[in-house]
């Protein structure tokens, strides 16, 4: 497995989490339709799904049931999905545009755009919980926990209000600082996806903190090269507004160090998350490609 096979695994996985999330979802029908709808327009074929891909790949190092899987992955993209629904809000980041085409509050209204986003964010606690995620409701438990720990006050909600506050900060952030609030902001959710399957699978400890370290890594790297496309990729390419970032002060590394640096500390990232994954030898080999992805991809 290498990076020239590792776009059509990316797209199948991608198929197979859309068809459970047209499942899980509630059907586009009935007197609350334009919530149903907004629901499924931001999670169902857009973006590549790659936090749903890492929940399956780690669950395959496992051998856990696909079915299991898929449904932690799908829930994994209901909660990114309410993040990028409120995240483009006006009070929020203001985008217009998410995945190449107008953003939930755009195609609906503002009010909608909020009750999507909550009721995305908990119907993926109730796909963890349901019997059908998992047949031993501890591991269901311990699931639903680690997913709020990694999207709640002390993870990406709180990485986001960071943000907002180092737009209006006297002075710039210093390096920990900003690598604490993009590891909040961007990482922890990642981080989940990579240990979701080690937690499906009844790892032992020490293999999950591997996954938790490559989560970790692959996300801070994920957020340079993020940073980066903001800075040079056209709102073709990246499927959104671009160069705002700057425009904003937002707090990034990229700003700290400037490109060639920032872009550096990215490989540096992606070759020690790649070393956590040695204990698994090739069965980990499209997390691997995964990683090179992470630092490679251009939208």
């Amino acid at each position: 497995m290498n990076l020239e096979t590792l776009p059509a695994a990316i797209a199948e996985a991608a198929a197979e989490i859309d068809t459970a999330l047209a499942v899980l979802l509630p059907p586009d029908a009935g007197e609350e339709a334009p919530l149903f709808a907004a629901m499924r327009y931001a999670t169902i074929g857009g973006g590549k799904k790659l936090r749903g891909f890492l929940v399956l790949e780690t669950a395959r190092l496992f051998g856990v049931a696909r079915g299991s899987a898929i449904r932690v992955a799908a829930a994994v993209e209901m909660l990114h999905g309410y993040s990028l629904v409120h995240d483009d809000l006006p009070a929020m980041d203001d985008d217009d545009l998410r995945r190449g085409k107008p953003t939930v509050h755009k195609a609906w209204d503002e009010a909608t755009a909020i009750l999507a986003g909550d009721a995305l964010q908990t119907q993926a606690f109730a796909t963890l919980a349901a019997p059908q995620t998992h047949a031993d409701g501890e591991i269901r438990a311990t699931l639903c926990l680690r997913l709020a720990q990694a999207a709640g006050a002390q993870g990406m909600v709180g990485g986001q209000m960071l943000d907002m506050l180092a737009e209006v900060a006297t002075a710039p952030l210093e390096r920990e600082a900003v690598l604490r609030l993009q590891q909040l902001k961007t990482g922890r959710l990642i981080e989940f996806a990579a240990e979701a399957g080690g937690i499906l699978g009844q790892a032992a400890p020490p293999l999950r903190q591997r996954l938790l370290a490559y989560g970790r890594d692959i996300g801070t790297a994920f957020q340079i090269a993020d940073d980066l496309l903001d800075l040079t990729a056209t709102p073709e390419q990246a499927g959104k507004a671009t160069g705002k970032d700057a425009a904003a002060g937002k707090a990034t590394l990229l700003g700290l160090l400037g490109p060639e640096r920032a872009r550096l500390y990215a490989v540096e990232l992606i070759a020690r998350a790649k070393a956590e994954l040695d204990v698994f030898g090739a069965r980990a080999d499209l997390l691997c490609a995964l990683a090179d992805h992470v630092i490679s991809r251009r939208h």
